[in-house]
């Protein structure tokens, strides 16, 4: 099913104003999400996402793990991100590239990525942020790969609204040494 063109807006233009319009905000900014449910939303291996952790590539926001027994909470932008480093690998990106291009959005200081397409020609990876900069890459004829983080977002969000997560909130921090099956006898017992 397509949108009908507004009166006065070519076709183009309108395909092109989708990748950038999107309401976002019905995952609460507090909600962890654990390993497995990062894994199951982005398609990674648990494998992936332990060593993306440990070598900086994709930290958990919320809470790192703790030793053993601790369960990392990652937030929904934590989540993004891991689906756009999934994507980008799937696409044939090296992985020193798609570094650089979390780099960038990390250094970008925006959580709210929705009005940005990564585009890559099989080698780089560049960031547009207004469909005019989207139609210059591809009028030089190349072959491009483009994401359009709204999509993205919207796709992720749709998935973990379904799924479990913890409010940061409600939730007692855990102890040095402590995991989550001591935190909760110790709940059982002052109940």
């Amino acid at each position: 099913m397509t949108n009908p063109v507004p009166e006065g807006t070519s076709a183009r233009d309108s395909a092109q104003s989708a990748l950038f319009e999107g309401d976002f905000g019905r995952i609460p900014e507090d909600a962890g999400f654990r390993g497995p449910v990062a894994c199951s939303v982005t398609g990674i291996s648990y494998r992936q996402l332990d060593y993306w952790a440990r070598t900086g590539l994709v930290v958990p926001g919320i809470r790192a793990a703790g030793g053993s027994g601790t369960q990392r909470l990652y937030s929904f932008h934590d989540i993004l991100l891991l689906k756009v480093v999934k994507s980008l690998l799937d696409a044939g990106i090296s992985l020193q590239q798609i570094r650089q291009a979390i780099n960038h959005l990390r250094e970008r200081g925006d959580n709210d990525m929705s009005g940005i397409t990564l585009m890559s020609d099989g080698v780089s990876v560049y960031e547009c942020t207004s469909e005019d900069e989207v139609y210059d890459l591809l009028r030089g004829g190349q072959g491009m790969f483009a994401i359009a983080l709204d999509g993205v977002v919207r796709d992720i969000e749709g998935t973990l609204i379904e799924l479990p997560s913890e409010h940061v909130n409600d939730e007692a921090p855990l102890a040095r040494g402590d995991d989550e099956l001591s935190l909760a006898r110790r709940r059982r017992r002052t109940s």
